[in-house]
Formats: structure tokens, C-alpha cells, sequence
């Protein structure tokens, strides 16, 4: 598939038709069909990181960022990694169908609630090439057809990933209109796909706050915004320090570039003065930036083992997809709730603490998408919550909210039996 002009409505158009085609599928066929992509993805593995390799060398010609190229990047391993989640997917209970509730009315009408397909989904993307395939599978899992718009700085591997598909749907009972993706990378595309209300059902943007924002205030269509996360750990005297310690490793550098990554540490002030220059010489090793405000610039300014700059008031505002760490000293439990309330994308949040009280104050009072009691912020992740591959991590109330696996890509209907019933 090559770069072209683009008919959107004829897109659509060939999407609506898949997705009824797709209502009528089993789940064994959806599942052949997931086996087939997971075989293809194997087999074409050294033309995808071609094509990949082509994107990461025009990425660095541009200036990306080490931290972005790592976003765009496919390895071996996470080719294989793409095959296995998309056996995992097939592997899960398919959730169409399902009697989500029913009982009898007093006239006699069996009145059932089951879970449908949403049907047409708009899936616009930045950076990570592997949420083509995990938001494909998922997709034809759940019986919806979908649109995929990838970031420019990718396309040859989207692309090439979505030939891939393709290439294994021709095989299956599922019709290839049900993935297609937009092949131009053109900006004004996105705008008009917002637009395409008569035959998309559900956009769902994974990318920065101007993209989500673009989305919310332009969308003829149903949005779920997530993905964009400025996450925070509070450490508590209480907390077992040591292994604290352990937490905000793995949270900060054990994936940096990921919207789970840790951005923000708050640390009362009451353990700050020695556990700070501790974090400061672990973080330190991974070459970790810490920024630092107020009392924290005042004890890592001088610690030998900092990599450390005074914080300005934006950066508690970045989410850093790098090696970055924003630092602050607080008073107590009611001034980290405060500064979390005031810059929290309620993605991932958490506490580190043994004092139970204020464990609960925390868990009730934080209204992020998954709040962590001494636990690293990095499983907030479909896979690692037993759903699956994900399409997206929503942060908004409706609908649905955390990892969006198979059952936040369904929706519901009523289902009447009646004998001939007529209303008095």
C-alpha cells in the first residue's frame, strides 16, 4: 500500500459494510482470522523492519529525540512480541453476545441486555507502530470495523503493518475492508475524519494534548480521550523506604517513553533530606534529570550524585516521555493531593505508604483513571491488568475509563421476546 489520494467517504462507506458483515461473524472465525495476522506478522517480520528502519533514519535525520525514536522503533522482539498478543487476544473469551442481563416482565415479555459491537471506529495515533496491530486485533475481536490514521513519522511501517493484516485477512472470513488506514499523510484528513459522522462511530485519539484537544473541539463524533498522562508517586514517611526506592526506578526508567512513565515525585518533608539524595544516586545511574523545586533543589542542588536543575512552575505541567523527573518537597498528605489535583492528567497516580488512613484519603480522593498503593505506575497497561492488548488508556468518565480492552470496545442492546405482545 502506497501513499495516494484519499476518498474518505468511500472509506467509510466500505467500513459500515465490513462492520455489518463482521456482526455476523463467530468468534471462531474472528479467531482464525487473528491466528492468521499472528502467523503473517511472523512470516513478513524482515519487510516490516525494513520498512521501520527506513522511518527511524528519516526520524533522525529530523531530530527526534532518542525518547521518541524508541516510540517509533521495531525490533525482532517486539515483532514477536506483536504475534504473541495477537495469539493472547484470540485466546480471550469473545465478549459479543453476552447476556449482560435479562429477566421476564410482569406481562410476559423477556426483555434481554446484550453486548453488540460499537461498529465503526476512527483510531488516530502518534509514534508507536505497534498500536496498529493491537488496535486491529482488538477491533476484529470485538466485531468492529476500523480506520486507522498513524503518525507521518511512521507511515512506511504502519503501512507495511496493515498490508500485513491484509494480506492474512484474504485468507479468513473476515472482509479486508474491516481494517483500513489512511495512507496520505496529509493533516487535513484528520479534520475531515473528525467530520465523518455518517459512518464512523467512535474516534479515539492516542497521541499529545493537542491532538486530543483537536479532537474534543472539532469531532462531529463520540470521543474517548486518554493516553496522556502526568503521573505522580507520593512518598509518605511510613513508607518502607528502601523498596520505595525500588518503585520509583522501575516507574521513571524501566520504559520512559510511555504515557504510564512516572513524571512527577512527591516526598514529605519530614524523609526528604536523606531520601531524595538516594533517589538522586539511583535515578542518577540511569541518567535521570531530576527538577527540582524549593526545598528539593535546596537538598539535591548539593548532592554529588544529582543530575539536577532548578524546576520551573511548567515543567509539573510535562508529561516527559524521557528521562526527566519533576521533584517537590511537600508538607504533608493534604498538599500532595493539592498538587496533584492541580496537575494530574488522572492517568496513573499513586502513594507509598503503610499508614492506612491515609491510604484511603488517597484512593477516595485522587480520581485518576488507576490510582497505586505501592505500586510502580507502569501497570497501568492493558496486558498487565489481564484485558489484553489495549486500544488506548482512557482518562475521561464516560463510557469507559483505564486500559480499553475487548469490553470498553462494545456496547449494548435490548433484546425483546414477546408472544405477539401488543402495549395497553
Amino acid at each position: 500500500m502506497s501513499q495516494q489520494e484519499v476518498d474518505l467517504i468511500a472509506l467509510g462507506q466500505a467500513a459500515r459494510a465490513a462492520s455489518r458483515r463482521l456482526a455476523t461473524l463467530t468468534a471462531e472465525d474472528k479467531n482464525a482470522a487473528l491466528l492468521m495476522i499472528a502467523a503473517e506478522i511472523e512470516a513478513q517480520a524482515e519487510g516490516v523492519l525494513a520498512q521501520n528502519a527506513m522511518d527511524i533514519e528519516d526520524g533522525r535525520g529530523r531530530g527526534l529525540s532518542e525518547a521518541v525514536l524508541d516510540r517509533l522503533m521495531l525490533t525482532p522482539s517486539r515483532i514477536q512480541k506483536l504475534a504473541t498478543g495477537t495469539r493472547e487476544v484470540a485466546a480471550l473469551s469473545d465478549p459479543i453476545g453476552e447476556l449482560i442481563e435479562g429477566r421476564v416482565l410482569p406481562n410476559g415479555l423477556r426483555l434481554n441486555r446484550c453486548r453488540t459491537p460499537i461498529g465503526v471506529l476512527g483510531v488516530i495515533y502518534e509514534a508507536r507502530p505497534n498500536v496498529t496491530v493491537d488496535i486491529a486485533t482488538l477491533s476484529l475481536k470485538t466485531g468492529n470495523a476500523v480506520i486507522l490514521r498513524g503518525g507521518s513519522e511512521t507511515l512506511r511501517s504502519n503501512l507495511a503493518l496493515v498490508d500485513v493484516i491484509r494480506d492474512a485477512l484474504q485468507k479468513t472470513a473476515v472482509p479486508l475492508e474491516a481494517v483500513q488506514i489512511i495512507s496520505n499523510p496529509d493533516r487535513a484528513l484528520v479534520t475531515q475524519l473528525l467530520h465523518l459522522d455518517a459512518y464512523v462511530d467512535m474516534i479515539i485519539p492516542r497521541g499529545g494534548a493537542g491532538l486530543h484537544k483537536l479532537c474534543r473541539e472539532t469531532s462531529t463524533i463520540p470521543v474517548i480521550t486518554g493516553g496522556l498522562g502526568i503521573c505522580h508517586l507520593y512518598v509518605e514517611p511510613s513508607a518502607d523506604l528502601n523498596r520505595a526506592i525500588d518503585v520509583i526506578e522501575n516507574a521513571k526508567v524501566q520504559r520512559p517513553s510511555v504515557c504510564n512513565a512516572l513524571d512527577t515525585l512527591l516526598v514529605h518533608r519530614e524523609v526528604a533530606d536523606t531520601f531524595l539524595p538516594a533517589v538522586a544516586g539511583r535515578l542518577g545511574r540511569h541518567g535521570v534529570e531530576l527538577r527540582a523545586h524549593g526545598a528539593a533543589w535546596e537538598i539535591l542542588s548539593g548532592s554529588p550524585n544529582a543530575v539536577v536543575q532548578e524546576a520551573s512552575p511548567e515543567d509539573f505541567d510535562q508529561e516527559w516521555l524521557a528521562l526527566v523527573l519533576g521533584v517537590k518537597v511537600v508538607e504533608d498528605l493534604d498538599e500532595a493531593l493539592n498538587h496533584i489535583q492541580a496537575h494530574s492528567t488522572f492517568h496513573s497516580d499513586g502513594i507509598l505508604s503503610n499508614d492506612w488512613e491515609h491510604i484511603t484519603r488517597f484512593v477516595n480522593e485522587i480520581d485518576a483513571a488507576a490510582v497505586f498503593v505501592n505500586a510502580s505506575t507502569r501497570f497501568n497497561d492493558g496486558g498487565e491488568f489481564g484485558l489484553g492488548a489495549e486500544v488506548a488508556i482512557s482518562t475521561q468518565k464516560l463510557h469507559a475509563r483505564g486500559p480499553m480492552g475487548l469490553k470498553e470496545l462494545t456496547t449494548y442492546k435490548w433484546v425483546v421476546y414477546g408472544d405477539m405482545h401488543v402495549r395497553k
